[in-house]
């Protein structure tokens, strides 16, 4: 057992008053993560529970105090639960994951640190499932970095928005072979999107049910890096078929793909598997030479130590960055390159671990 599931199963006895119900399935305690000797966690509780406040918080702080090597406990107060509204909790109640009209299966794509090539697995995956007669949606979830539009060559594009509020529909772009949305749609290059996990939250919500998705086997969502806001806003809105995890050989990257596979585990959601990005480098004028520059053996290392399978190996070819600059993905630019077969066989691998066939 991982350190956090025992701070997660000792904090089972943290419950609310009234309903009995624990405040980690409340919602109420979150994002517990342990460092020892350091334990911390996000408080958010709802206006009705505020009389409840210090006894939570005691007995939580005991809970981990109890545990081994932990010798402070660090609380975090976060946004109380909203009440009503798209898979938003009720007074007492957990949230329910709402599933998306006309969208059969839900797969993350995710990692535990940038600059591993997560967008570009996402798009490229997209890409290949599209090619196998799927209807495929890409939500870039990443809001922080979007570069989906650029992968895809519709940085200049601007879908249509139709309503206001909670009416408001947003129409996809199509393109590739796949309908898309992305927050780089909608400002401009060189503008930063500097917001707090609300707005985070918000605009996540209104890409996952107000957009105009039609009818889709599979919906693939590029997160961003880490283990923050817009991976728990997505993880508790909508059922997931599964997440897949992208890593590098290096140990840096396999480090924080592990916190990332362990964050989706403890929140309920299949891991799919794991991609190794980068495997080797194969020279241009030497098309048969592969080169380990970032190490060798890490992502099957990864999924042996958390019994998930190595679902591909992308080597690094010039093509998949000249693919990702033009907007022409490299299944689609280069489909005999290695790293093309490479993700079809992702697509094929991908398909066959979802729990139901699409």
């Amino acid at each position: 057992m991982t350190p956090v599931e025992q701070a997660n199963q000792a904090l089972q006895q943290v419950k609310d008053a009234g309903s009995g119900k624990t405040a980690l399935e409340l919602g109420w305690i979150e994002q517990v993560r342990i460092t020892p000797p350091r334990a911390v966690f996000r408080l958010s509780l709802p206006g009705f529970a505020q009389s409840q406040r210090d006894r939570i918080v005691s007995e939580a702080r005991g809970a981990l105090m109890a545990l081994d090597g932990i010798e402070d406990v660090q609380i975090e107060i976060g946004q109380p639960p909203s009440q009503g509204g798209i898979g938003q909790a009720g007074h007492g109640q957990p949230a329910e994951r709402q599933s998306i009209p006309g969208v059969r299966q839900v797969i993350a794509v995710s990692s535990g640190k940038g600059g591993v090539g997560k967008s570009t697995v996402a798009v490229n995956l997209a890409c290949a499932l599209a090619q196998t007669g799927l209807r495929v949606g890409l939500l870039d979830a990443d809001i922080y970095g979007p570069n989906a539009p650029t992968m895809l060559g519709v940085a200049d594009q601007t879908p249509e928005v139709q309503g206001s509020g909670d009416q408001q529909r947003i129409v996809p772009i199509e393109t590739c072979g796949i309908a898309m949305v992305s927050m780089g749609l909608l400002i401009d290059d060189h503008q930063p999107v500097i917001w707090r996990g609300p707005m985070l939250n918000g605009i996540i919500r209104q890409f996952l049910y107000q957009a105009e998705w039609g009818e889709r086997d599979v919906l693939i969502v590029d997160l961003p890096p880490g283990t923050g806001d817009a991976q728990l806003s997505l993880a508790q809105a909508v059922p997931m078929a599964g997440v897949v995890i992208v890593t590098t050989p290096q140990q840096v990257s396999l480090q924080d793909a592990r916190r990332g596979l362990a964050m989706f585990r403890q929140m309920g959601i299949p891991v799919l598997g794991v991609v190794e990005n980068m495997s080797a480098f194969i020279p241009p004028d030497r098309p048969d030479c592969r080169y380990a520059l970032f190490g060798s053996g890490g992502g099957a290392q990864l999924g042996a130590d958390y019994d998930v399978p190595l679902l591909a190996q992308i080597p690094m070819e010039m093509p998949v960055q000249e693919g990702g600059d033009t907007g022409r993905p490299i299944v689609i630019n280069r489909s005999d390159s290695a790293s093309a077969v490479e993700f079809k066989g992702l697509a094929e691998a991908v398909l066959k671990a979802v729990t139901q066939p699409v």
